[in-house]
């Protein structure tokens, strides 16, 4: 009956008699059945069962119907059967499909639990941060009136000890000036006795000092009255050894003028005007230390004759007096000039 043709040949039964009309309207009367045993069961919309459809095909000019023999009973038993099988194998999927609907329901129960335990974890988790934010700035809120009645405390402290030190710093001040005064006054006081004291020691001081500076005065003056007359003494011996170390100089120098005179060769190109001055050191026994041109006569011929008629003479006419040579022969200058040597 799935889908098979089957043909029928007419017996002169009713078509809605036969075998095949009624096994159809059996499948349609349970089918009905179990769909309205099914809504009535579960709310739930549920997919529409299975239908069993057939199809008659007849001819043209139907056939009489053969009658039926009671041979047919076993093909209605099978019929039977198929019809039962058909129903169990329904009700079990309907089983299963009720199943899975409780497992999908109690899995949607489920999760609408979860979430609306997570939705409960998380306000609590709000609630909780929400409090927490709150105590926060409590606790901030509170801590900054405390640094704040902190930093008035220290402040009405620092003024209290500022004025506790001003206080402290005006009684000092007036306390040294007290002692200041007191010291002052005895200072005074002292300097008073000590000037006094030293008045008295001045004139006493000015008195000897009187005394003895007329006592020195006196002494002084036969001093000095002595040195005068030993200064005297001494000038007049002085002056009458520098004269006769003068005259005996001069007499040194004229030998010493006429030696070089006969040493000294000027050079044919010397004038008048050409001058040349040398610087003469000697040794206490007449020999040349050294010479020395001291201005040049701006002849280098004139020059050099005038430096050679120095050293020519290996020992000068000096003094034996040390005084004397040692004043006017241990270094003295003389001009070279043609006309004259002095």
């Amino acid at each position: 009956m799935t889908g098979q043709e089957r043909e029928f040949t007419s017996t002169g039964v009713p078509a809605w008699k036969s075998p095949f009309a009624l096994s159809l309207a059996l499948h349609l009367l349970i089918a009905g059945v179990a769909l309205a045993g099914w809504s009535w069961s579960s709310a739930i919309q549920e997919p529409p069962p299975n239908s069993v459809s057939a199809r008659l095909i007849t001819q043209q000019k139907p056939e009489p119907s053969p009658v039926v023999e009671p041979v047919d009973q076993p093909d209605r038993e099978e019929e039977q059967k198929e019809l039962e099988k058909q129903k169990q194998a329904q009700a079990q999927k309907r089983q299963k499909e009720e199943e899975a609907r409780k497992v999908a329901e109690q899995k949607k129960r489920e999760d609408a639990k979860q979430k609306a335990e997570e939705q409960k974890r998380e306000q609590a988790k709000a609630e909780e941060r929400k409090v927490e934010k709150a105590r926060k700035e409590e606790a901030a809120r509170q801590k900054a009136e405390a640094e704040a009645k902190e930093r008035e405390r220290r402040k009405a402290e620092a003024e209290k000890k500022q004025e506790e030190a001003k206080r402290k710093a005006e009684e000092e001040k007036r306390r040294q000036e007290e002692q200041r005064k007191r010291e002052e006054a005895e200072r005074k006081k002292q300097e008073e006795q000590a000037r006094k004291e030293a008045e008295r020691k001045r004139l006493d001081a000015e008195r000897k000092l009187q005394e003895k500076q007329l006592e020195a005065q006196a002494d002084q003056a036969r001093k000095a009255r002595a040195e005068e007359a030993q200064r005297r003494k001494q000038a007049a011996a002085a002056k009458a050894r520098e004269s006769q170390m003068l005259s005996e100089s001069q007499k040194y120098q004229a030998l010493i003028r006429e030696r070089l005179s006969q040493a000294w060769y000027p050079p044919s190109s010397a004038t008048e005007e050409m001058t040349a001055r040398l610087q003469i050191t000697l040794l206490p026994t007449g020999e040349l230390a050294g010479v020395k041109l001291v201005a040049s006569s701006g002849n280098t011929a004139f020059d050099n004759s005038a430096l050679g008629a120095v050293k020519s003479l290996s020992r000068y006419p000096v003094p034996s007096e040390r005084d004397t040579f040692e004043t006017y022969f241990r270094q003295f200058t003389i001009e070279f000039n043609p006309r004259r040597l002095r």
